[in-house]
């Protein structure tokens, strides 16, 4: 019997800046950020079922299968369809798990984008953003696939053309709890708004920066090996840290060079996510 597996990337993204401007009656926060896309992504995997199952396994292998973003995506599609089809789905981990980088997030909007596919579903991108927004504020950006100015809880999305430097991306090995940090007493939640002239002269930062480097030494001594080389800035809430250079060989030399307590990897930033112009079939 032949058995066609498809093949879907999930990209990292970085948050090029991140402010908090007030934060709302029901607890959440409204934000200013802008949403890039890496080339370094997960690998979601797809075996079409014709018993309305859902399976979901990943290459973590603490990961409980019912706090999996990608098996929730999955359901919510089925229940929202009603379509009978089911699917077999494993999750090739390579992004770093709470590092700010939206691993899980983009896993989810790619098991919603792929299976809108192979169950023929034809549902619009505002379908599946409205159904992605149901499981996380920054999965509509991965639905829709273009690099965003965002702001409300991070769901009012505006595509921007950015430059698409080289990034080194480092994770200092440490966990940092997302939860905690938008709840420290010091976090700036009155930021000024800003428009996109102002990013772009430089008049930005990453609000949990100072919160995290106060409280997770890691991030703190990464930040300042990285700035030696390049401008280093939080993504999200950390715990990951990135620079941007001019090409791959100069990032990857300043790569080279990092302290082996830390990981990391270098990576083009992408105004498009891969997961909207490429897929891949094998046939077993």
């Amino acid at each position: 019997m032949t058995i066609t597996v498809t093949s879907w990337p999930a990209p990292a993204k970085l948050n090029l800046f991140l402010h908090i401007t007030s934060r709302r009656k029901d607890g959440y926060h409204n934000l200013q950020t802008i949403f890039q896309f890496l080339d370094y992504s997960d690998i979601l995997n797809f075996k079409l079922r014709q018993d309305g199952q859902l399976f979901c396994v990943s290459t973590l292998t603490d990961l409980n299968p019912e706090q999996d973003l990608t098996l929730k995506a999955a359901r919510l599609l089925k229940q929202y369809s009603n379509t009978k089809q089911g699917v077999d789905i494993k999750v090739e981990k390579k992004i770093p798990v709470g590092g700010g980088l939206g691993g899980g997030s983009s896993d989810a909007a790619t098991a919603l984008l792929a299976l809108n596919q192979l169950w023929k579903l034809n549902l619009s991108l505002d379908i599946l953003a409205k159904l992605g927004l149901e499981l996380g504020a920054d999965i509509p950006v991965f639905i829709y696939g273009h690099a965003a100015w965002a702001e409300g809880i991070g769901e009012i999305l505006t595509p921007v053309d950015l430059d698409e430097p080289w990034y080194l991306v480092i994770h200092p090995g440490c966990n940092i709890s997302t939860a905690e940090v938008f709840n420290a007493k010091d976090l700036t939640r009155d930021s000024f708004p800003i428009i996109m002239r102002d990013f772009v002269v430089g008049k930005s930062v990453n609000t949990f920066e100072a919160i995290v480097c106060e409280n997770y030494p890691q991030v703190n001594q990464a930040i300042k090996w990285l700035n030696q080389y390049s401008s280093a800035k939080l993504t999200g809430t950390g715990a990951c840290l990135f620079a941007k250079f001019d090409d791959y060989t100069k990032a990857n030399v300043v790569f080279k060079q990092l302290p082996k307590r830390w990981r990391g990897f270098v990576t083009q930033g992408k105004n498009i996510s891969p997961a909207h112009f490429k897929n891949m079939k094998t046939t077993l």
